[in-house]
Protein backbone atom coordinates (compact mmCIF):
# COMPACT_ATOMS: atom_id res chain seq x y z
CA UNK A 1 0.00 0.00 0.00
CA UNK A 2 1.13 3.39 -1.06
CA UNK A 3 1.38 6.00 1.83
CA UNK A 4 0.94 9.57 1.58
CA UNK A 5 0.56 12.74 3.53
CA UNK A 6 -1.50 14.91 1.96
CA UNK A 7 -1.40 18.18 2.84
CA UNK A 8 -4.57 20.61 2.34
CA UNK A 9 -6.05 24.12 3.14
CA UNK A 10 -9.81 23.37 2.42
CA UNK A 11 -12.21 20.39 1.60
CA UNK A 12 -11.45 17.99 -1.40
CA UNK A 13 -13.95 18.47 -4.15
CA UNK A 14 -14.80 15.35 -6.15
CA UNK A 15 -12.29 16.28 -9.14
CA UNK A 16 -9.57 17.10 -5.61
CA UNK A 17 -10.43 13.15 -4.55
CA UNK A 18 -10.06 11.88 -8.20
CA UNK A 19 -6.78 13.05 -9.01
CA UNK A 20 -5.07 12.46 -5.43
CA UNK A 21 -6.58 8.23 -5.69
CA UNK A 22 -5.38 7.83 -9.16
CA UNK A 23 -2.11 9.23 -9.33
CA UNK A 24 -0.84 5.89 -8.29
CA UNK A 25 -2.83 3.89 -10.90
CA UNK A 26 -4.35 0.95 -9.40
CA UNK A 27 -2.65 0.49 -6.29
CA UNK A 28 -4.17 1.16 -2.63
CA UNK A 29 -3.42 4.33 -1.10
CA UNK A 30 -3.59 5.37 2.52
CA UNK A 31 -3.68 9.17 3.41
CA UNK A 32 -3.02 11.28 6.17
CA UNK A 33 -4.69 14.25 5.86
CA UNK A 34 -3.18 17.62 7.21
CA UNK A 35 -5.43 20.36 7.30
CA UNK A 36 -4.53 24.03 8.14
CA UNK A 37 -7.52 26.15 6.09
CA UNK A 38 -5.47 29.66 5.21
CA UNK A 39 -6.30 32.61 8.22
CA UNK A 40 -5.59 35.80 8.93
CA UNK A 41 -2.18 34.98 9.15
CA UNK A 42 -1.30 35.22 5.46
CA UNK A 43 -4.40 37.68 4.32
CA UNK A 44 -1.58 39.73 2.64
CA UNK A 45 -0.56 37.26 0.54
CA UNK A 46 -4.21 35.94 -0.46
CA UNK A 47 -5.19 39.13 -1.64
CA UNK A 48 -1.58 39.30 -3.50
CA UNK A 49 -2.37 36.51 -5.40
CA UNK A 50 -5.82 37.39 -5.83
CA UNK A 51 -4.92 40.74 -7.85
CA UNK A 52 -2.38 38.74 -9.70
CA UNK A 53 -4.99 36.79 -11.00
CA UNK A 54 -7.76 39.65 -11.55
CA UNK A 55 -9.68 38.85 -8.67
CA UNK A 56 -9.99 42.22 -7.48
CA UNK A 57 -13.44 41.41 -5.95
CA UNK A 58 -11.78 38.70 -3.89
CA UNK A 59 -8.59 40.69 -2.89
CA UNK A 60 -11.17 43.61 -1.56
CA UNK A 61 -13.34 41.89 0.59
CA UNK A 62 -10.46 39.09 1.64
CA UNK A 63 -10.97 40.30 5.51
CA UNK A 64 -14.22 39.33 5.53
CA UNK A 65 -14.27 35.96 5.29
CA UNK A 66 -14.46 34.94 9.22
CA UNK A 67 -15.77 31.45 8.53
CA UNK A 68 -12.79 29.73 7.82
CA UNK A 69 -11.91 28.36 11.22
CA UNK A 70 -15.28 27.26 11.94
CA UNK A 71 -15.55 24.81 8.88
CA UNK A 72 -12.24 23.49 9.33
CA UNK A 73 -13.26 20.01 10.93
CA UNK A 74 -15.93 19.79 8.88
CA UNK A 75 -13.82 20.41 5.61
CA UNK A 76 -11.54 17.66 7.30
CA UNK A 77 -14.49 15.10 7.71
CA UNK A 78 -15.73 15.89 4.32
CA UNK A 79 -12.42 15.20 2.80
CA UNK A 80 -11.67 12.15 4.45
CA UNK A 81 -15.56 10.72 3.60
CA UNK A 82 -14.63 11.31 0.26
CA UNK A 83 -11.21 9.45 0.31
CA UNK A 84 -12.75 6.85 1.94
CA UNK A 85 -15.71 6.35 -0.73
CA UNK A 86 -12.88 6.56 -3.55
CA UNK A 87 -11.56 3.21 -1.85
CA UNK A 88 -8.38 4.57 0.17
CA UNK A 89 -7.83 4.34 3.59
CA UNK A 90 -7.39 7.76 5.22
CA UNK A 91 -7.01 9.65 8.84
CA UNK A 92 -6.30 13.20 9.79
CA UNK A 93 -6.54 16.24 11.53
CA UNK A 94 -6.71 19.75 11.36
CA UNK A 95 -3.46 21.75 12.39
CA UNK A 96 -4.20 24.91 13.92
CA UNK A 97 -0.82 27.06 12.97
CA UNK A 98 1.80 25.79 10.44
CA UNK A 99 1.42 22.42 9.48
CA UNK A 100 5.23 22.21 8.31
CA UNK A 101 6.04 21.72 11.99
CA UNK A 102 5.87 18.56 12.52
CA UNK A 103 5.24 17.40 9.05
CA UNK A 104 8.91 14.89 9.18
CA UNK A 105 7.18 13.32 12.05
CA UNK A 106 4.36 12.76 10.59
CA UNK A 107 5.96 11.41 7.54
CA UNK A 108 8.55 9.12 9.75
CA UNK A 109 5.82 7.92 12.06
CA UNK A 110 3.36 7.01 9.25
CA UNK A 111 6.08 5.42 7.07
CA UNK A 112 4.96 7.89 4.15
CA UNK A 113 6.13 7.39 0.76
CA UNK A 114 5.48 10.90 -0.32
CA UNK A 115 3.80 14.33 0.51
CA UNK A 116 0.90 15.83 -1.72
CA UNK A 117 0.49 19.52 -1.34
CA UNK A 118 -2.67 19.96 -2.69
CA UNK A 119 -3.87 24.31 -2.96
CA UNK A 120 -4.48 26.96 -5.04
CA UNK A 121 -2.18 29.11 -6.54
CA UNK A 122 -0.48 31.66 -4.34
CA UNK A 123 2.00 33.15 -6.80
CA UNK A 124 3.98 35.54 -3.97
CA UNK A 125 4.46 32.72 -1.91
CA UNK A 126 5.30 30.20 -4.89
CA UNK A 127 7.78 33.01 -6.04
CA UNK A 128 10.04 33.31 -2.84
CA UNK A 129 9.94 29.78 -2.63
CA UNK A 130 8.02 30.26 0.62
CA UNK A 131 5.04 27.77 -0.12
CA UNK A 132 4.20 24.73 1.16
CA UNK A 133 5.67 22.01 -1.42
CA UNK A 134 8.94 24.26 -1.69
CA UNK A 135 9.42 24.40 2.27
CA UNK A 136 8.36 20.88 2.45
CA UNK A 137 11.21 19.48 0.20
CA UNK A 138 14.01 20.95 2.88
CA UNK A 139 12.14 19.20 5.65
CA UNK A 140 11.22 15.31 4.60
CA UNK A 141 13.18 12.95 3.23
CA UNK A 142 10.53 11.46 0.85
CA UNK A 143 9.54 13.19 -2.64
CA UNK A 144 7.03 16.19 -2.24
CA UNK A 145 4.32 16.75 -5.13
CA UNK A 146 2.89 20.28 -5.61
CA UNK A 147 -0.92 19.97 -7.37
CA UNK A 148 -3.25 22.77 -7.51
CA UNK A 149 -7.12 21.90 -6.07
CA UNK A 150 -9.69 22.54 -8.42
CA UNK A 151 -11.33 25.68 -8.50
CA UNK A 152 -15.34 24.26 -7.75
Amino acid sequence: MFKTVLMIEKALSDADVELVTTLHGDEKVSFVVLMQPRGRQDELLRALDDVALGHLDKAVHEHDDESVPTVAEESLEHSLRHLREAGAEATGRVVEQNPLDGLRSVVEEHGADEVLVLTSPHFVEEFFHRDWASRARHKVGVPVLKLFASDS
